[in-house]
């Protein structure tokens, strides 16, 4: 496990640096944005990392994983002086963000108190393995990756407005790209809406001590799970590619350094899922003839 933690920081700092020698370095206005934004990240950071200490409750950074997006939206459009093309960004953003949070939040993540709500289970997982259980290596990993990192890889991810601007008036392609992200968030919502329907009827049965029927096997395959052994992160991902499509359409070239995000997006769902899966695996024998069967992310890519 520490060998992917080193190597998702490795990312976070290397490729960044990579993709801005690549490209055209950003200009002084951008950097004048990238420095604001920045700032915004340090103290979300470590918020959230001193939070997390004081209450012992690791998913502070799942708690802004789909708010502070839009923070860093709305501020670039407010430094760009209302630039069209950023005020529509951000919307989408907004739209992304409020349907996260809405899962996030009736799955229990929120409460009034909010330091508190549920922790991803992932985190008590990984404390209890060995190479965790000294207190400063669960210091380490805490303030470097579950703040720093991922953190900064929700900053990253919004960087392709920064690329964007000054990138001339709206157009239809604006408008198509915008189109599909609003069709990947339709099916982030399916995605999310069905796990949620199959998980609480599950429990529902199971409190109840009713018949599990075609519950039993535990984990949820049905609609889109059935093609996709994670539709909702397919779809997650997607919407972070087609925000960088903006940054291609601005620039005129393919590749630009605010590429990093959506690279590290996709190295970070990747990892996530892998371990997840682990889990699922554990708790029900039926998990890896599913995973045979059904794609991980795109189908018919196993």
């Amino acid at each position: 496990m520490w060998k992917t933690v080193l190597f998702l920081i490795a990312t976070l700092i290397t490729v960044p640096i990579v993709a801005y020698f690549y490209d055209i370095p950003p200009n002084e206005n951008q950097l004048s944005i990238i420095y604001n934004v920045a700032t915004t990240y340090i103290v979300l950071a470590m918020l959230c990392f001193i939070v997390s200490i004081v209450t012992g409750n690791y998913s502070q950074v799942d708690k802004l994983w789909s708010i502070a997006p839009i923070a860093y939206a709305w501020q670039i459009a407010y430094l760009s002086v209302w630039e069209p093309r950023m005020i529509f960004i951000a919307i989408l953003i907004s739209l992304w963000g409020a349907r996260l949070t809405f899962n996030f939040g009736r799955r229990g993540g929120y409460s009034w108190r909010f330091w508190e709500g549920d922790e991803d289970y992932r985190w008590s997982v990984l404390r209890a393995k060995p190479e965790f259980q000294a207190p400063w290596k669960w210091f380490l990993f805490n303030l470097f990756f579950i703040s720093l990192y991922q953190m900064g890889l929700v900053m990253l991810i919004v960087f392709p407005m920064i690329k964007s601007l000054g990138g001339g008036p709206l157009t239809w392609v604006d408008y198509l790209i915008g189109a599909c992200i609003l069709l990947l968030i339709v099916m982030e919502f399916i995605a999310d809406q069905q796990q949620f329907d199959f998980q609480t009827e599950k429990y529902r049965r199971i409190k109840a001590k009713e018949a599990l029927g075609e519950y039993e096997h535990g984990f949820t395959n049905v609609g889109l799970w059935k093609i996709m052994r994670h539709p909702n992160y397919t779809a997650e991902q997607g919407i972070w590619v087609f925000i960088y499509f903006f940054s291609i359409l601005a620039a005129g070239s393919w590749i630009n350094w605010s590429i990093a995000g959506a690279i590290l997006l996709i190295l970070l769902f990747y990892g996530s899922s892998q371990f997840s899966e682990e889990i699922t695996a554990g708790k029900y024998p039926k998990y890896k003839e599913y995973q045979k069967f059904v794609a991980r992310f795109i189908p018919f890519l196993k």
